[in-house]
């Protein structure tokens, strides 16, 4: 099958035929129908975030079942499913806790070293990127991987619901539990930050301000749910954020771009006693320095959120059930949709910032 691989840190995506095992006990072999690109991937292209290679990139991934391996249980062929890389054992302290998405025994869902891999190139492995592997023609996933959805869910919109929507929805419903009327500050509008918006907007909140560089993403933030945005390009987003609340500042501050200067923005413009998210995904080294005072003298919060908190199996079927229903808008993030062979240059889109999402179509 094909498949965009990654064999150097820094590097682009070389597309190459790759070969996949039929699926074993507890897995699940799917057709791939879409898988969106995310700006978490361009810090392991980049480098900033080392990974094992050679490697199929992808995580946020649709598709059909093929076929399923014995004791597979969650699926049936025939299944639409997405893909998520909140993968989960089940067994271990963070899952009896109800905490999957924090995992701590995901390998419990891999291969044993000494059988044969789910994937190989010329008889070498190749490893699967976040357990998903989805810039391929087929994905060979264990079952606490995928969720079955409504097969009336188009699969190419689909795939954002398996990252974006996921963490950017469920910062807002499940880390941060928004309550009606309160206020939201968003710092940075990509896919994630656009699902915080509308995550936001769907919780009741009376104010949602929008932060970002780029006119044509503060104005989606807006069609998605914003009372408020800031160019970040021309103003001071702190000052813009304390002047909109009165000086107090916002309730919830998300910082969805991963940037050591926007997580400090966001602790500065969340009010006393409110809280800053972490959504972002940074590179390794990245430090954050929070004030003090902030915390002792403020009763701040600084909060990591992980894929929003998510408990994906229960979630992503009330995702679907809500775009169904016309109230969670995804068909607006999806900038562009293309082939395989542009994923390169979809990533460099996403650079530049020119993109929300692009989907990779198979």
């Amino acid at each position: 099958m094909r498949a965009a691989i990654l064999t150097t840190q820094p590097g682009t995506l070389d597309i190459v035929d790759i070969e996949i095992d039929l699926p074993g006990p507890g897995e699940v072999l799917v057709r791939t129908a879409a898988c969106g690109l995310c700006h978490s991937d361009i810090h392991i292209l980049d480098g900033a975030i080392p990974h094992q290679r050679p490697a199929v990139l992808g995580h946020e991934a649709s598709g059909t079942v093929v076929a399923v391996g014995p004791g597979v249980t969650r699926v049936a062929p025939g299944d639409h499913v997405v893909a998520c890389l909140s993968v989960f054992c089940g067994r271990c302290p963070q899952c009896a806790r109800g905490r999957t998405w924090l995992c701590s025994d995901k390998a419990a869902t891999m291969r044993d070293a000494d059988g044969p891999p789910r994937l190989s190139r010329n008889g070498q492995p190749v490893n699967a990127s976040s357990w998903i592997g989805g810039l391929a023609e087929q994905m060979l996933l264990h079952q606490n991987a995928v969720v079955a959805i409504d097969p009336a869910m188009p699969l190419d919109v689909a795939a954002v619901i398996g990252c974006a929507v996921t963490t950017g929805v469920g910062a807002a419903w499940r880390s941060a539990d928004i309550r009606a009327g309160e206020t939201v500050a968003v710092l940075g509008c990509g896919g994630i930050g656009l699902n915080i918006v509308q995550g936001a907007r769907l919780r009741g909140a009376g104010r949602v301000i929008a932060i970002d560089l780029q006119p044509a993403k503060r104005e989606l933030a807006r069609a998605l749910g914003a009372t408020d945005t800031i160019d970040a390009a021309s103003y001071d987003a702190v000052a813009e954020v304390l002047a909109l609340t009165a000086g107090f500042g916002v309730d919830h501050a998300f910082e969805a771009i991963g940037l050591e200067a926007t997580i400090g923005q966001a602790v500065a413009m969340t009010s006393p006693g409110g809280t800053a998210y972490v959504v972002g995904v940074t590179p390794m080294t990245a430090t954050v320095n929070v004030p003090g005072y902030a915390l002792w003298g403020q009763g701040k919060t600084v909060r990591g959120v992980h894929m929003g908190s998510n408990t994906f199996t229960t979630d992503m079927p009330r995702y679907v059930d809500l775009y169904l229903q016309g109230r969670l808008r995804i068909d607006e993030l999806i900038s562009r949709r293309i082939p395989l062979t542009e994923v390169n240059d979809a990533y460099d889109a996403l650079r530049r910032g020119e993109v929300a999402r692009s989907v990779v179509t198979f």
